[in-house]
């Protein structure tokens, strides 16, 4: 992929902790992540970006397999990942990666209530988790820190992919 190093440095321009171009194989999907969307997040059924309007992992999966690479953002505790993927994801699809997506991280928050119909859809992705991707797995898996978080006190760590090929 020629222009990795333009898509990590534009990624930190955008705010990004850190980037970097992961194999899209070592993307980690589970059906047991939606559940934790289900029972667990006061997102669940408020967003079509969330379950169950979100691709199910076994979509998931099968888009996947049309991807060879993707580029991993780590937004760290303030970093806004929902403005940072969607603004990468339309880079990289002009510099000619057709197929480039985006996912992000949690519900959408761009409106207070979504209608029939998203009236953003060029500012917001689903979520990894809401898609079924298991992102401890997949951020441990290339080398990027991550941990549970022990109580509402604790900093984040917010990843979100452009899927890129």
């Amino acid at each position: 992929m020629k222009n990795r190093l333009k898509y990590i440095k534009r990624a930190k321009e955008l705010g990004a902790k850190e980037a970097g171009i992961i194999p899209a194989k070592s993307i980690v999907v589970a059906e047991w992540v939606r559940m934790k969307c289900q029972f667990g997040c006061d997102g669940y059924g408020q967003s079509l970006t969330c379950p169950p309007y979100s691709p199910t992992p076994d979509f998931t999966r099968r888009m996947l397999s049309f991807y060879k690479n993707a580029l991993l953002v780590h937004g760290g505790a303030y970093a806004n990942i929902h403005e940072i993927i969607p603004v990468l994801e339309q880079e990289i699809f002009l510099d000619g990666y057709h197929k480039a997506f985006g996912m992000g991280a949690g519900p959408c928050q761009l409106c207070a209530k979504c209608a029939k119909f998203c009236r953003h859809t060029d500012k917001t992705r689903p979520s990894l988790e809401a898609c079924g991707i298991d992102v401890y797995s997949t951020v441990r898996n290339n080398g990027y820190p991550i941990k549970v978080l022990k109580d509402s006190n604790c900093r984040g760590n917010y990843y979100g992919i452009v899927l890129i090929d």
